[in-house]
C-alpha cells in the first residue's frame, strides 16, 4: 500500500511507535516511585478516572461518543470481559511491581503480547510461520534465563521476588485475555469507544477500594507522578492506535519489543545520576543475556511472517 511506502508516513509511524515505547518504558519507574506515596488500588482508580474523563471529553467534543445501541447480545459480554481483565491486569501489575523491580517487571510483562499472539492462534485461527516459532522459543529461553539469574540475585528476598514475578505473569495473562476480547469488539465498535467504556468501568471497579483522602494529601511530587501515570495511560494507547494506522502492526510490535531494554537503560541512568529515585537492580551477565534474548525473540515473533514472505 502507498500509505506505508511514503517517507512521511514511515517517519510518523516510527515516531508514534517510539513515543509509545518510551512512555511504556518509563511507566514502571514512575509507578514504583508513586507506590511510596499511595497504595496500589488508589493509583489505579485515579489513573482510570482521569483517563476516562479526558478521553470522554475529547470524544464528546468530536461527536464520537460511544453508541451503545450498536452493542447487542454477546457484545456486552465481551465489553464486560475486556473491562474485568484489564482491571485485573492493572491490579496484578501494581502488586507485582510493589514486590519486584521496574526492570524485572518490564521483562516479565513481555509475556503479554506473546500470550496474545498464542491466543490469536486458538481463537482467530491465526498461524505462526517457522521463524515466529523460533522467536517464541528464544523468548521463552530468555525469560527462563533472566528469571533464574534474578532468583539467585534475590536469594535474600526469595519469597517476595517469586510472588512479585508470579503476579507479573498473571498480569500478562489477564492483558492477553483483554486484548482478545477487544479485538473481537473492534468488529463492531471503534477502539476509542471501547477504551473510554473500559477505562470508566475499571475506575468504577476500583473506586470503592481507593483512598481519596490519601490522594488529596499527596505532595507536589506525588501529584506530578500520579498525573504522569494517568496521562501515560491515555497518550501511550493513543499513540499506539495511531501508529497502527500509519505503520504495519509487525513494525510497531518490533519497536515495542525494545521496551524492556529501554527500561533497563533508564534505570541504570537513574541509578547513576539519581540513586535515591530507583531501587537498585541486580543484573548479572545472565540477566542481561536473558533480557536480550527476550527482545530478540519478541522481534522475531513480530516480524517473522514479514521476513518469511520477503524470502
Amino acid at each position: 500500500m502507498q500509505l506505508h511506502r511514503s517517507s512521511g508516513n514511515f517517519w510518523l509511524g516510527f515516531g508514534l511507535a517510539t513515543t509509545t515505547m518510551l512512555l511504556w518504558a518509563s511507566l514502571p519507574i514512575a509507578l514504583k516511585l508513586l507506590l511510596a506515596h499511595l497504595d496500589a488500588t488508589s493509583i489505579i482508580a485515579a489513573r482510570f478516572a482521569i483517563a476516562s474523563l479526558l478521553l470522554g471529553v475529547i470524544l464528546l467534543g468530536r461527536g464520537r461518543q460511544p453508541r451503545f445501541g450498536e452493542l447487542r447480545g454477546g457484545r456486552w459480554i465481551l465489553l464486560v470481559v475486556a473491562t474485568t481483565f484489564l482491571a485485573g491486569n492493572y491490579l496484578f501489575y501494581m502488586l507485582g511491581l510493589d514486590r519486584t523491580t521496574a526492570a524485572n517487571a518490564q521483562v516479565l510483562i513481555q509475556l503479554a503480547p506473546l500470550l496474545l499472539a498464542l491466543g490469536g492462534i486458538f481463537v482467530f485461527r491465526e498461524h505462526f510461520v517457522r521463524l515466529q516459532w523460533v522467536g517464541f522459543a528464544i523468548l521463552v529461553a530468555g525469560l527462563v534465563l533472566f528469571f533464574w539469574d534474578q532468583v539467585q540475585a534475590f536469594v535474600d528476598s526469595f519469597d517476595r521476588y517469586v510472588s512479585g514475578s508470579s503476579m507479573m505473569i498473571a498480569a500478562a495473562f489477564t492483558w492477553a485475555v483483554y486484548g482478545l476480547a477487544q479485538k473481537q469488539l473492534l468488529a463492531w465498535w471503534p477502539s476509542q469507544s471501547i477504551m473510554v467504556c473500559v477505562y470508566a468501568g475499571c475506575a468504577l471497579l476500583f473506586l470503592p477500594w481507593s483512598d481519596a483522602g490519601a490522594i488529596a494529601r499527596l505532595d507536589a511530587a506525588g501529584l506530578g507522578l500520579l498525573l504522569y501515570a494517568a496521562l501515560n495511560t491515555l497518550v501511550a494507547y493513543g499513540c499506539f492506535s495511531e501508529a497502527l494506522a500509519h505503520w504495519e502492526a509487525s513494525r510497531v510490535a518490533a519497536v515495542l519489543a525494545l521496551t524492556p531494554l529501554t527500561t533497563l537503560v533508564l534505570v541504570v541512568t537513574l541509578e547513576r545520576w539519581a540513586p535515591a529515585w530507583v531501587e537498585a537492580e541486580r543484573l548479572g551477565g545472565l540477566s542481561l543475556a536473558g533480557a536480550g534474548l527476550v527482545v530478540a525473540g519478541s522481534i522475531l515473533v513480530a516480524l517473522g511472517q514479514r521476513w518469511s514472505r520477503a524470502t
